[in-house]
């Protein structure tokens, strides 16, 4: 990872994964969204490194992504990943092509960031008023939990079982939650609660009464957040019944799994629902979708979570690299998609509506060309 004073030539250096499926039909018109936000922000310039990877590349090569393209994606600033995999393209063991998986797991990036943000003119999935300015941060372990037995499942000889092992580890779990807690303390100081909630099954799994042990000791050396713990069964019951409680959630791999989808469906669907995996030195940002093979080269793909997905990037940068004009960027991003749906005329195949991938790109890129207007006059 090359950091801010290490580059050598002026900007970022993304490296792009588009994938399978509706990934390189969600990622050119990103590209394109970014670009313009970065130039109308004043800069820096984006280098974009198209890399081959995903089903389609190990169907071809064998491998999900070379080693060679590993080694260019690790020597990036930010990876920048459209969808990967398809259903009746596997590994022998049965399991779908995964090298998001691979990324994370082999650049430790153990923050699975996942909003839960609504966008204004949508409707709301629940009635309740404020069910239509949801903002919650859950943070996914993202590295190990139940994943971590990925590839490594037990099965006995009579075929009579398997096993896989959960593992939870206290080196990641102290990044995680200082990770968490720094988030709650500058959403606190955004103006919301910032409080910081564990998700767990403490009350059954010893593993997971451990991940809540540490927690609590690396909460207690930060008295300024305010922090609290929940089951995940509990959770998932509230996300559905009143979302509107929790500011930012953190838990298990799987379990967040799980939860993002179902904090996808309440802004709406997968296409509304982008992502980040951070980790000490890398990044990778991605829509929460698959490759959508059904829909793919049809057009139909909702490319939003593919752009809000880069504005995180964006951001990322910004703060990591201390660049204002590259976090503006990110800021301008999500301010034009919420201007292209704010009249609620825009509606995604996603949706029930008739607005295609290039609709929507072509709304939000109209957006974007008012949105550094009305940012400077706010």
């Amino acid at each position: 990872m090359q950091g801010a004073n290490e580059m050598t030539a002026p900007g970022f250096k993304i490296a792009v994964l588009a994938g399978d499926g509706i990934g390189p039909e969600v990622m050119e018109p990103c590209i394109s969204i970014l670009e313009s936000a970065v130039a109308s922000a004043g800069g820096p310039k984006l280098r974009f490194e198209q890399i081959s990877a995903g089903a389609e590349h190990y169907k071809r090569a064998g491998v999900s992504i070379s080693e060679d393209a590993f080694a260019s994606a690790q020597d990036a600033d930010a990876i920048l990943l459209g969808a990967m995999g398809l259903p009746e393209i596997r590994y022998p063991d049965g399991t779908e092509i995964a090298p998001q998986l691979e990324l994370r797991e082999t650049l430790g990036l153990y923050a699975g960031v996942r909003p839960i943000r609504t966008i204004p003119g949508l409707a709301p999935v629940l009635s309740d008023e404020r069910a239509r300015a949801l903002d919650i941060a859950l943070i996914r372990e993202s590295t190990e939990g139940l994943f971590a037995a990925r590839g490594r499942t037990v099965v006995e000889s009579n075929d009579r079982a398997a096993r896989d092992t959960m593992v939870i580890t206290r080196a990641v779990c102290e990044k995680l939650f200082d990770f968490a807690l720094d988030l709650g303390e500058k959403r606190r100081a955004a103006g919301r609660s910032g409080v910081v909630t564990c998700v767990d099954k403490a009350n059954v799994l010893g593993a997971l009464a451990f991940f809540r042990r540490i927690f609590n000791e690396r909460a207690s050396a930060r008295p300024r957040v305010i922090t609290n713990h929940a089951y995940v069964d509990a959770v998932g019951l509230n996300l559905v019944k009143q979302p509107w409680i929790y500011d930012v959630l953190v838990t298990e791999n799987m379990f967040g799994d799980i939860l993002s989808d179902v904090g996808a469906a309440l802004m709406g669907g997968m296409g509304f629902a982008p992502s980040a995996d951070i980790g000490d030195d890398h990044a990778v940002f991605q829509p929460c979708h698959g490759s959508a093979p059904d829909i793919a080269r049809q057009g139909k793909a909702n490319p939003t979570a593919m752009f809000l997905s880069g504005a995180m990037m964006l951001e990322w940068l910004g703060e990591r690299c201390d660049n204002a004009t590259c976090a503006k960027a990110g800021a301008l991003v999500r301010h034009a998609v919420d201007l292209a749906f704010a009249s609620g005329e825009l509606r995604p195949f996603e949706i029930g509506g008739a607005a295609g991938t290039r609709d929507i790109a072509d709304a939000v890129a109209d957006a974007l060309r008012e949105s550094p207007h009305i940012a400077a006059s706010a």
